[in-house]
């Protein structure tokens, strides 16, 4: 209790020493704090299913044209199949996600979170139902179930069971009710319907129709690699003798733990977007950086201020205390700054943490806080901090020989090294941090401002259903119609991210995979991607698909990218006019520049674009941009005039684009931020090492301004040997830098170079922002009257 009294008259003593300190573990224990429970949830992904640790989800992987594919998506074969052939294999569930409207005694919305689903759903999976039956919730065929908020949203306060939605153009009736689902869950919903209503199952079962996620529950967790080699040594067969494929080509399934997709998945076509392991070791590695820039502020200024309480211990000593009672004391010292510091630290995180979940994408409560995991972590890591932080000042302060402290005053034998170190140490974290987050940021730039081959600005995007199929030319004319409209078209997707997997074949046996994309006849000029050879389509092309009545003229015609008739071996002029067969025998029209269909986490593959008007979901408006407000309205009104039956929901191209990157965006920000906060960290130490620097060369800076010092010269002295530290940090920080930037960057097909002038703008920026600091100080101490200086010394 004593030593806590003696610490905090000391803090209340050096208030400038105290505020540092604490301002600066405060900050490094709330980032801390904010990363600590940003993981937290991170890592609890799907660890509430009771299930979790036998749920896999059987992910497919081919070979096809020599070309290896990996996606979560499969086809409806797989998990009734591996379950018929596997004992391992307990039951297996079939999902797939959409989009639809659905209506209710006059209420009407587009619903994205519309789940169709295997009717032992619930039973694998525990996503809790508050009302209803796990058992029967889904038996039938006419059956959904939808969450608090949705039966909120429909019903209001009446009850939701028993009453009827209507999602497109079925019926449902609600037969149960699911709490709201976790925001740790990779499966968000508002509505879960069977999935025999989306994928008719009485037809046959298909393998390469690739349109839901399957999940098999397993026996036992322990057999996951075991059922891994069955289902690898199965799909074999399968591959060779009921699927035909030769020359190395196959198809199988890798079995992925449910716990492990949001975290470490690599394969496209999951639910939603997923996290990366990667950037939880970044945010680890970036809040323990800031924290020990903290503490060595601290220990920086116990090594500047060790030399004013020579006194203090000689006293103490004197009066008989040893080194084991200073060590304590100067430990408590340490401890209660750190105490104080965690205190503060709690009530920052929580005022901070909506800007931090506009950073990180994330909704946490700040209910989160009081979790006695992370109060637990707080007092653990505030001890640590203390005795980490103060542990080696403590040691030599108390470990000093009383005839020298009586002699000469004490001061660390090795203080200066030790102090330059670690400003050296806190500017490379600094500088580190800068770089890293000026590359990011013209990445994402880049990916921003470069030509992908097509034109995003100004399209609208407005999704449409199998009821405005039949009606889509009349409505795309009336569209066009509208002022400030200049293009219409419309496809299966959006062009950003073309999930569509697929193969051609040529005459001579020739076999490669593609993504492919169905599209009207105005999709090339309405995206106004380069015709390099052939012609576009024309509504004469439209006209021949009759899909009712074929005759001996009628044939299909293809567009390719440049990509795919360079894999079919030939150049764009030769591939026109050559037959292919995408299940459908047709012939080459046109080959379009390559253009970026994909993230720019992926290389330009093949594609192809082909008619099929039965299976067009998205419209693309092409508007001007002088007056988008007024013709966004005018299309509204277009579209409410002859689309009754779901409501006016449109979108831009250029946003559904952006959100691609939003892991980047994330880190991005992250990053800046806490760059800001390191160098801000970094330059508050060492003012105030610097203000302690001044007084103990007070009487040398009197006695040079009475030998004719101007302020030049005083400013200069104090400053060089300060600013040299931060060209050693900048020296030290660029290669680490250069290194982490390069690798991070390696993630992407298309990426920028790191250019040299960002280590010399980071370096001089550093150097600046390091200057004004010190100069803030030796100007103060230049002009002070040396007359004053030299009598109080």
């Amino acid at each position: 209790m004593m030593n806590i009294k003696l610490a905090w008259r000391n803090l209340k003593k050096n208030k400038l020493y105290a505020f540092v300190n604490i301002l600066g573990l405060t900050v490094g224990i709330a980032s801390c704090l904010l990363i600590g429970i940003y993981i937290k949830h991170e890592t609890s992904y799907d660890n509430f299913h009771i299930n979790k640790d036998r749920i896999v989800r059987a992910n497919m992987e081919y070979s096809r044209g020599g070309k290896l594919h990996n996606t979560a998506i499969s086809g409806t074969k797989g998990g009734p199949q591996l379950k018929r052939i596997l004992p391992g294999v307990k039951d297996y569930v079939r999902t797939i996600k959409s989009s639809s409207v659905i209506a209710s005694n006059g209420v009407i919305f587009t619903e994205k979170g519309v789940l169709y689903a295997d009717q032992n759903f619930f039973k694998v999976f525990s996503f809790n139902l508050i009302k209803g039956d796990v058992n029967s919730a889904l038996n039938a065929p006419e059956k959904i179930v939808i969450t608090q908020k949705a039966a909120k949203k429909y019903f209001g306060n009446d009850d939701a069971i028993g009453k009827v939605l209507k999602v497109g153009s079925l019926n449902y009736t609600v037969s149960a009710i699911a709490g709201d689902i976790p925001s740790n869950s990779q499966m968000q919903f508002d509505f879960v319907a069977p999935f025999s209503h989306y994928m008719d199952t009485n037809g046959p079962e298909q393998w390469w129709t690739a349109n839901n996620m399957t999940y098999l529950l397993l026996n036992d967790k322990a057999t996951l690699a075991s059922m891994q080699q069955q289902v690898s040594g199965y799909m074999t067969t399968v591959s060779k003798n009921e699927l035909k494929m030769t020359g190395g080509d196959y198809l199988t399934f890798k079995l992925q733990p449910l716990t492990d997709i949001h975290l470490n998945s690599s394969v496209s076509g999951g639910f939603e977007p997923v996290g990366s392991i990667t950037y939880i070791y970044i945010l680890l590695a970036i809040g323990s950086l800031i924290l020990i820039i903290g503490c060595v502020n601290y220990v920086n200024l116990a090594i500047a201020q060790s030399s004013g309480r020579g006194a203090e211990i000689g006293v103490r000593k004197v009066m008989g205390a040893g080194n084991g009672e200073l060590f304590w004391q100067f430990i408590a010292e340490s401890v209660v700054t750190a105490a104080i510091a965690a205190v503060f630290a709690l009530a920052l995180a929580a005022f901070v943490l909506p800007l931090f979940n506009q950073l990180s994408g994330k909704q946490l409560e700040a209910s989160v806080l009081l979790d006695p995991v992370i109060l637990a972590g707080l007092v653990a890591l505030s001890l640590f901090i203390g005795f980490a932080a103060g542990a080696y000042p403590a040691l030599v302060l108390s470990s000093a020989k009383l005839i020298k402290i009586l002699r000469s005053g004490f001061s660390f034998t090795s203080g200066n090294s030790v102090r330059k170190s670690l400003i050296v140490f806190q500017f490379v974290i600094s500088i580190f941090l800068i770089i890293s987050t000026i590359v990011i940021l013209q990445q994402l730039s880049f990916i921003r401002n470069k030509d992908l081959g097509y034109n995003k600005s100004n399209m609208v995007v407005l999704p449409i259903d199998g009821k405005i199929i039949p009606h889509l030319d009349e409505l795309k004319k009336a569209i066009g119609a509208v002022p400030g409209v200049q293009q219409v078209s419309a496809a299966y997707d959006e062009p950003i991210n073309v999930g569509w997997s697929d193969g051609v074949s040529t005459n001579d046996g020739k076999d490669v995979a593609v993504n492919a994309i169905p599209v009207d006849e105005d999709f090339v000029k309405t995206m106004q991607l380069k015709l390099i050879a052939g012609s576009d389509y024309t509504h004469a092309d439209v006209l021949q698909i009759d899909t009712t009545n074929h005759n001996k003229n009628f044939h299909y015609s293809f567009i390719l990218n440049e990509s795919a008739v360079r894999a079919l071996g030939w150049t764009p002029e030769q591939a026109i006019g050559k037959t292919i067969s995408k299940g459908e025998t047709g012939v080459i029209k046109g080959v379009v520049k390559d253009f970026n269909f994909k993230t720019f986490h992926d290389p330009i593959s093949p594609l192809v674009l082909f008619l099929n008007k039965d299976m067009l979901y998205e419209v693309f408006v092409k508007i001007k941009g002088d007056n988008v407000s007024g013709t966004i309205a005018d299309i509204g009104k277009v579209w409410k005039s002859r689309v009754t039956h779901r409501p006016y929901d449109y979108g831009f191209l250029d946003d559904d684009y952006n959100a691609l990157y939003l892991s980047e965006q994330r880190t991005a920000g992250i990053f800046t931020t806490f760059s800001v906060l390191a160098i801000i960290l970094a330059c508050m130490g060492l003012f105030a090492i610097t203000a302690f620097a001044v007084v103990q060369r007070t009487k040398e800076i009197g006695i040079r301004k009475v030998l004719g010092a101007n302020v030049k010269n005083i400013v200069v002295l104090i400053s060089k040997d300060f600013l040299k530290l931060v060209i050693v940090a900048t020296v030290v920080a660029s290669p680490i830098a250069w290194y982490v930037a390069h690798k991070w960057l390696e993630d992407f097909a298309y990426r920028i170079n790191i250019q040299v002038w960002v280590f010399i703008v980071t370096g001089a920026a550093s150097l600046l922002v390091a200057a004004i600091t010190v100069s803030i100080q030796a100007i103060k101490a230049a002009l002070t009257n040396p007359v004053k200086s030299l009598k109080s010394e």
